[in-house]
């Protein structure tokens, strides 16, 4: 299969250069960590490296991706580049969508991805290289990979691993890997400069500071599109309503965000005759590269989830980027041309900023995670190979979690009970609430509540519109309780969906009633995913109150199994 693959590597990349010396150190080393700026080529190359170095052969080269849409974008980067087809010797795997083959040599793939084959292969074997790209992300599924990796490189003395990130602690995972040689790469960048544009009011409104900032650009500058990182869809919403509402000729808006449809995502890759400001969250900030940005404007702000174990809450809140990830903004721009990184915070709160983002086993509930690794007979969560072992009190929380809810026995021993929960992979709650469901007879309507309450409230209320957008939602409201309201929701939308004389597509129905048309899709292909397990466990599933199993987006029932609670995950 390589023999015909015509491998060649940009010119203009400079991971080019290293190319040698990647292959020596892949030759000599089992583990070899990538420090590579900003642009330097590396997501994209290192997978035809470890091909030209004769991986591939035995098995596939696994690569991980913290976010769906970076998968499927360098895939099929990839696959330009190699000439193939997607699908074919270059493939990809996210969750609900399965875009792989038996031919298929290079494998992207989301990190839940590789954690679902993890549970089902614990030795790997259909794989004879991994590259963990972007690993300063440092959520849990890129921290417990690591740490599984760790051990079974251990074991398999034929598996590779490559470590790769931009803004990487090198330090710190040198360490922690026995200090395997590390190769570092600068990034392809003409120069940048930093303007500090910090808010003159006491607390402005973040989309007006953004339009100040565009107008500010578009006076300074006649070309050159933009590149805005917004703490969240909210903002990214508000933000481009009011630009769009200035009516600028010259201008077009568009928006990046994860739950965005792929199409949508792909649009922020076309070229335009307009100038273009691109509005996005923080998955902007990493493996994707959007061609022709000159200007960066950093609101400084994103949005981290964390959890109390106090108050026993995970929740969502904006906080200050840490330097690394300003760093990671900053980049995105001067690939072509000389560039500004605009910041829309003084100096001062950027030099005082964290060095890097707390990893997310600092942060989160780990119930989650304790529970798949005493499924899985992997040590104990404080025995394990963690980067950073996490917090003595989040581990007492999640241990009194799950015992709480019968997963633990006061051994801390896996119950039967535990076992049907973890098949889930949702957070243990909700587990146990669809187990509870199967016992109460109540299994097809909890797997739908369940569903809604994993993902984000697809009910959307928008600032300038909040009194016909409850009068929207009212449609659905049921007194006696919110459940009652989940479910008639879904019913609506199932027989709008459903309708073959229906004039009224399922999109304009969302639009029309305030409704995440992405969420609303996410929800549903989320409930045929639970409703495949639940088969698989031969439980009845009773009366549904809708019987259908075609996902709104296509694609095949891949479910992209996570340690990590479904909504605080990447």
């Amino acid at each position: 299969m390589q023999a015909r693959l015509s491998i060649s590597y940009p010119a203009d990349l400079p991971i080019s250069a290293e190319v040698d010396s990647i292959i020596t150190a892949l030759s000599d080393h089992q583990i070899l960590i990538v420090c590579g700026d900003t642009g330097c080529g590396k997501t994209t190359q290192l997978p035809k490296i470890a091909l030209a170095s004769g991986f591939g052969t035995a098995g596939r080269i696994g690569v991980t991706q913290p976010r769906r849409l970076a998968a499927t974008s360098m895939a099929k980067r990839v696959a330009d580049e190699l000439r193939c087809s997607l699908g074919g010797p270059v493939g990809f795997q996210i969750r609900f969508a399965n875009r792989t083959s038996e031919q298929t040599v290079i494998k992207f793939m989301t990190d839940g991805i590789l954690l679902a084959e993890i549970a089902k292969d614990r030795r790997l074997q259909q794989y004879d290289a991994l590259i963990i790209d972007e690993a300063h992300e440092r959520s849990l599924n890129i921290d417990f990979i690591l740490g599984y990796l760790k051990e079974l490189l251990r074991r398999r003395a034929d598996l590779k691993l490559i470590v790769s990130s931009a803004t990487l602690d090198v330090e710190e995972f040198s360490r922690f890997f026995d200090h395997p040689p590390v190769i570092r790469i600068q990034g392809r960048s003409f120069g940048v400069q930093d303007v500090f544009r910090p808010a003159q009011e006491q607390e402005p409104e973040l989309c007006e500071q953004v339009l100040d900032t565009i107008q500010w650009i578009k006076s300074e500058s006649a070309s050159g599109d933009i590149l805005v990182f917004l703490p969240g869809e909210r903002e990214i919403r508000d933000t481009a309503k009011l630009l769009k509402g200035q009516k600028w000729t010259d201008l077009e808006v568009l928006q990046l965000f994860a739950r965005l449809s792929m199409s949508e995502q792909q649009r922020v890759f076309s070229s335009s005759a307009r100038r273009r400001v691109v509005l996005a969250t923080n998955v902007a900030e990493t493996s994707l590269t959007i061609p022709n940005i000159h200007y960066v404007v950093d609101s400084g702000l994103v949005r981290i989830s964390r959890y109390n174990p106090h108050l026993r809450v995970q929740t969502l809140q904006i906080e200050q980027v840490s330097q690394a990830s300003a760093r990671q903004r900053r980049g995105r721009c001067g690939r072509v041309a000389e560039g500004q990184c605009v910041y829309l915070y003084s100096r001062d709160i950027l030099e005082r900023s964290d060095r890097y983002t707390d990893p997310e086993i600092l942060r989160s509930s780990l119930a989650g995670v304790i529970l798949q690794m005493k499924v899985l007979g992997l040590p104990s969560i404080e025995r394990f190979s963690f980067i950073n072992p996490p917090p003595s009190a989040l581990v007492n929380e999640g241990y009194r979690a799950l015992r709480a809810l019968g997963a633990l026995d006061r051994n801390d021993r896996v119950t039967a009970l535990g076992r049907e929960m973890a098949t889930l992979r949702l957070d243990p709650v909700l587990s146990r609430m669809i187990c509870q469901a199967k016992e109460e007879g109540a299994l097809a309507e909890v797997l739908i509540i369940a569903a809604f309450l994993s993902i984000r409230d697809p009910r959307e209320r928008p600032a300038d519109k909040q009194s016909p957008s409850d009068q929207a939602h009212r449609l659905w409201a049921d007194k006696r309780s919110d459940f009652i309201a989940i479910l008639n929701l879904w019913k609506h939308i199932e027989e709008t969906r459903r309708a073959p004389d229906s004039t009224i597509p399922l999109r304009a129905f969302c639009k029309e009633h305030f409704l995440n048309f992405g969420r609303i899709r996410e929800w549903r292909n989320l409930w045929i995913d639970l409703t495949e397990v639940c088969r698989r466990l031969k439980w009845s599933l009773g009366a549904c109150l809708i019987s259908s199993s075609a996902r709104l987006s296509g694609g095949t029932a891949q479910s992209a199994a996570s340690l990590a609670p479904r909504n605080s995950a990447a």
